[in-house]
């Protein structure tokens, strides 16, 4: 169970989780996350969850490999993304590298940080659905512990500034 949030309260700042995964519409959820704590004088949190393959122990030395390349893309990964939000709104977002099933790590994550207060998803406005992040999600928004805010990977930045 998810502890009391405690963002607006005094030591304390609003901050959104954005998921940076592999998706090509990534960057609208961090645009927006960005924009948003620039107005609200709040935080930005970027998780990138790294899924983990159950490892034969014959080949514990090729899964450890593949884990440290694992971590270096997904740093390479973060650093775009704090990039972004740094050009977008003069923010350093806190950066968390989670392995594991991403609805679990989501969910962790906010269970650790009181702080935040929304999560922040972009939805791939093809044919082939949202994604599997907000698919996942959709399933369990009805007792999700905070706001869920879907941005469409179709609008541009110009649209987001006048949402945010």
């Amino acid at each position: 169970m998810t502890s009391q949030r405690h963002a607006y309260e005094s030591g304390h700042k609003p901050k959104c989780l954005v998921i940076v995964d592999d998706s090509a519409e990534w960057d609208r959820a961090v645009y927006y996350a960005a924009r948003w704590a620039m107005r609200v004088g709040g935080g930005v949190v970027m998780l990138r969850v790294i899924e983990t393959e159950d490892a034969n122990q014959q080949w514990l030395g090729v899964a450890e490999v593949m884990r440290a390349e694992a971590y270096e893309a997904a740093n390479e990964a973060l650093d775009r993304a704090s990039g972004r939000a740094n050009g977008v709104a003069a923010i350093t977002p806190e950066r968390v590298i989670r392995e594991g099933n991403p609805g679990e790590q989501i969910l962790d994550v906010i269970d650790k940080d009181d702080d935040i207060s929304m999560l922040v998803l972009a939805a791939n406005p093809g044919a082939e659905g949202p994604g599997p992040i907000i698919t996942t999600m959709a399933k369990t928004v009805g007792s999700f512990p905070i706001p869920l805010m879907i941005i469409s990977g179709a609008l541009t930045d110009a649209e987001i500034d006048g949402l945010s």
